[in-house]
């Protein structure tokens, strides 16, 4: 286990690289270290699942193709144990993977191979997006429940139901669905999608939305959310 620390900073974000290649995990470190950041390598999914706990990360960038424990394995149990945004790293363009990464409870990916200089700027967006999450959580807490008849939406409980049972969504699925329903019907393009949800200020993780929108599909059904082609999204309530 490779382990490199950054300057002394008080406001240093920490970041938990599992990466099993030693020449790209040690250049991924260095980029982080050269932002401010501190930076911990692990190299096998066991290991990764052991330092989150120990290390309480700010955030987690994970290869899916590990020894000893898979990346989608060590995500669902490093998430489970802590909520903590999750970057993933494949190498196949495989929206079947991606969709099945984020399901494990991922926040968003990447493709192999990829720029250092996206990389970060992914990284600084979902670091953003935990610090807005609580101004969200925050001004949410009297928000009116979102009630569609057989889907509830509580924003306050960040819980969703679906005749009467509860479904769990990763945060940012949460995030996704409830800022579609807020909207019932109306067409959200993917870049203000990105904005609100993502706080991403470019239209470069378009394809990011449309996995978290397929992962949605697949946990609420496939006629919940509406394309509409070359455009966005649309949230289609229940019928009765």
């Amino acid at each position: 286990m490779l382990n490199t620390t950054a300057r002394q900073n008080t406001a240093a974000r920490t970041v938990l690289v599992v990466e099993d290649e030693p020449t790209l995990a040690t250049a991924i470190a260095q980029r982080i270290t050269a932002e401010g950041w501190n930076a911990r390598v692990c190299g096998d999914g066991a290991s990764a699942v052991q330092a989150a706990s120990q290390l309480r990360p700010d955030l987690v960038i994970m290869d899916i193709m590990l020894p000893v424990m898979d990346g989608l394995e060590a995500t669902k149990r490093i998430v489970a144990e802590r909520p903590v945004p999750v970057l993933i790293l494949t190498a196949r363009d495989d929206e079947t993977d991606k969709v099945i990464g984020l399901g494990a409870g991922a926040d968003d990916y990447m493709t192999k191979p990829f720029s250092m200089r996206e990389l970060i700027a992914r990284c600084k967006a979902l670091l953003r997006r935990v610090e807005r999450a609580k101004v969200i959580a925050k001004n949410s807490e009297n928000e009116k429940i979102l009630d569609f008849g057989s889907m509830v939406i509580d924003p306050a409980q960040r819980i969703v139901t679906v005749n009467g049972e509860q479904v769990h969504l990763t945060p940012t699925e949460f995030d996704l669905l409830a800022t579609l329903a807020r909207r019932p019907k109306s067409v959200l393009t993917r870049e203000k999608l990105l904005e609100e949800v993502w706080d991403w200020v470019d239209a470069s993780g378009t394809r990011t939305v449309d996995s978290h929108v397929k992962a949605l599909r697949h946990k609420l059904g496939a006629d919940m959310i509406r394309t509409v082609h070359g455009v966005g999204y649309a949230f289609e309530p229940p019928s009765e």
